[in-house]
Order: structure tokens, then sequence, then C-alpha cells
């Protein structure tokens, strides 16, 4: 039908402005240091999760993550509460790269490969015992000790380079390839195996009201809701759609030919495809707005005001060698001692740009030294 192929393009149309939004931020967080534009860790929701027991207990977030972070996760959460993993399928970036590759796969192949039951099911575990282990060690360590194993991570910082991103994330730069090839040939692959933030909606999401229902008078079996479900649900077979692996993307209601065929539905409760989208969407952004507008909604460190004092541990990559003199009240030949920088550096040079000009500076090891020292 006409409308259902507008709405695809409509829930495509959000995905690739967030998606795109995200990667510019990134791009800009490593180019110019932080100052002025969020890094990947803190527009993801699910370091609200990874800094909840240091919030609760310390009233502080972990580094990287700030008011605004939270602030997504809680979002989130609602939204998980009300219309199950519909942030994995109607909003997060990562999902839409997965997707993006994922149609270019059945471009190339020209077919849908799924991998069998019997391997399928015991892998779909492996997101809630990564889910299990990022946050205990988040937890324990207090710092998003993750990083280094994030692909999402990785993906944020490949501005600086391949070989930067290997040399202070391998892993997780494997872990984005494999996630890329593998999307390549099975739909949303780090969605179903690998990711945390979707096994945690997952299990907030079972006492969702709200679920994919099949009118059985109306279906005619044609299976492209199964076919087109990319978390790879049977939904022709089933009545009701109860699994937490349901990202509630609508792809399957907007495959279905009958009109009423497939509704999210609760009680005598039915929502098109189109209100679920834009309800999701309203939620969402709504909530970021309202917050802002109480000034509450943050995602980069404040900016130090003029005369204050900061400690060596809050000096960023984004200020230059003069600037982090003067708000750490450090003299500035003492400044260049303390942090290992050669007198040839000159001070307007930015922090974090050190290392290009010195091999083997490592900015954030010395300031976590002198922070231990202070």
């Amino acid at each position: 039908m006409k409308r259902n192929r507008l709405t695809r393009f409509l829930r495509w149309g959000i995905l690739a402005v967030i998606t795109v939004f995200v990667t510019i931020e990134s791009y800009l967080h490593v180019v110019n240091g932080g100052g002025s534009n969020p890094s990947i860790h803190a527009l993801c929701p699910f370091g609200g999760l990874e800094s909840l027991y240091k919030l609760m207990a310390e009233g502080s977030f972990v580094g990287k993550i700030f008011s605004g972070t939270f602030i997504l996760f809680v979002i989130t959460f609602v939204i998980a509460i009300i219309f199950k993993r519909s942030f994995c399928g109607l909003l997060c970036p990562f999902g839409a790269i997965q997707e993006f590759f994922a149609g270019l796969g059945r471009k190339v192949f020209k077919r849908k490969f799924i991998i069998p039951l019997s391997v399928d099911r015991p892998l779909r575990y492996l997101k809630y015992i990564v889910l299990l282990v990022t946050v205990a060690y988040a937890w324990k360590t207090a710092g998003l000790w993750m990083a280094p194993y994030d692909p999402w991570s990785a993906y944020g910082h490949l501005s600086e380079g391949l070989a930067s991103v290997w040399e202070e994330s391998s892993i997780g730069l494997i872990l984005l390839i494999v996630t890329l090839v593998g999307s390549l040939l099975y739909d949303r692959f780090f969605c179903k195996y690998l990711c945390p933030a979707g096994a945690f909606y997952g299990i907030v999401g079972r006492i969702s009201p709200f679920r994919v229902v099949r009118d059985e008078s109306k279906c005619i079996n044609c299976r492209l809701c199964s076919r087109e479900c990319p978390v790879n649900i049977d939904v022709q077979q089933l009545k009701e759609v109860k699994s937490p692996e349901c990202i509630d993307c609508q792809i399957c209601v907007l495959a279905c030919p009958k009109e009423g065929a497939l509704m999210l539905k609760e009680g005598k409760i039915a929502l098109t495809a189109p209100i679920v989208i834009l309800t999701v969407v309203l939620l969402f952004f709504g909530s970021i707005l309202l917050t802002k507008e109480l000034g509450i909604f943050q995602v980069i460190p404040a900016q130090p005001e003029s005369g204050e004092t900061i400690t060596y541990e809050e000096v960023k990559g984004y200020m230059s060698i003069k600037e982090a003199a003067d708000f750490t009240k450090t003299e500035l030949k003492e400044f260049y001692i303390k942090f290992e920088i050669p007198a040839s550096v000159p001070e307007g040079t930015k922090m974090k740009e050190i290392g290009s000009s010195v091999p083997g500076y490592d900015f954030d090891e010395i300031k976590a030294k002198n922070s231990d020292q202070s």
C-alpha cells in the first residue's frame, strides 16, 4: 500500500537523520577536542545505566557521562516500558547502520541469510551476558571500562584514523568490522547477539502492555511479516508477538498487505504504524527539548568561568596549554614540566593535539598520573 511505503520512508528518514547527526557530532568532538560537541559516549543512553551506581552512591557521573546522558537513559527506559524495544527499532543509529548494511547485503547476494535455530537461539543469550558483565564492571570501576571493546565507540572515533583507533580500541574495531560484515549477511547482527542495551530494553519491555497482534480472520498467510522481520521472529505463526527480541520497528506491520491484519494493540486500543513511530519520536525528542528548557540536559562539560580553579583531573583535551595552566592556577613553565610537554610545543596547542607533534605523548595517561599525585 502507498501509505505503508510512505511510513517506511518516514521511519528510515528518522533513523537516517539521527545517524547523520550523531556521526557529525562525534566527528566534531574528535576534531575540536570535546569542548563544544558531545562524545559518542555522552549521546548513548546506555551510559546512563553504566553510571547509575556512581550517581546513587556519590551523586556524580562516571567520566564522559553527563546529566543529558542519564536523561536519555530515563527517556528510553520509559519508552521501553510502553513500547518495548522501540528505541532499538526506531531511534538507534547503530541499529540503522546495521539495517543499511543488511539492505546492501540483500542487493549484493540477492537473498536473506538466516542462521540455523540450533545456533541462533543460544547465541541470543550472549547479549545478556554482555549486559551483566558490562554493568557489573562499570559499577565496580566507576568508569567506562568497556570503551576499548565497544564497536560503537570505535565507530565514533574513526575520524582519528584507523591506526589510532586500532591502537586505543583494537577489539572494538574488530567487533565493528565483524558487526558490519555480519550485518551484510544477517539483519541486525549486533542487536541480536551482542548489544547490552538491547538486552536491557528487552527485559524492561516484558512489562509493556502493547504488542503486535495478528488478526487471524484477516491474515492471508503470505508470510511477508515473518520474512521481513529483522530479528527473525516468525510473526505469521503467532497470535501475539511477546518475544523480548521484538524491536517494535513496525516493519512486519508495514509489510502486511492486508489492512488491520497486524497492529500494535493493548486490549481494545489499536495503534497504526505511523502513530507508533510518531508517538515514540515525540516522546523521545519532546522529553529532550523539555529538559533542555529546564536547563538540566547537558552532554558536554561545563566551561570553566573566568577566575575559576580546576584540578589537573579536570583538564580537557580541547583546552590549550595556556588555558589549562591558567585554569589550574599553575605557572606556565611548571605546567609544561608537570605535563611533560617539550618547550618547543607552542602554548596555544590544544592538550589533545600535543601527541601529533610529540611522538608517544599520551595526554590521558599523564593527566591521570598528575591527578593521582595531586
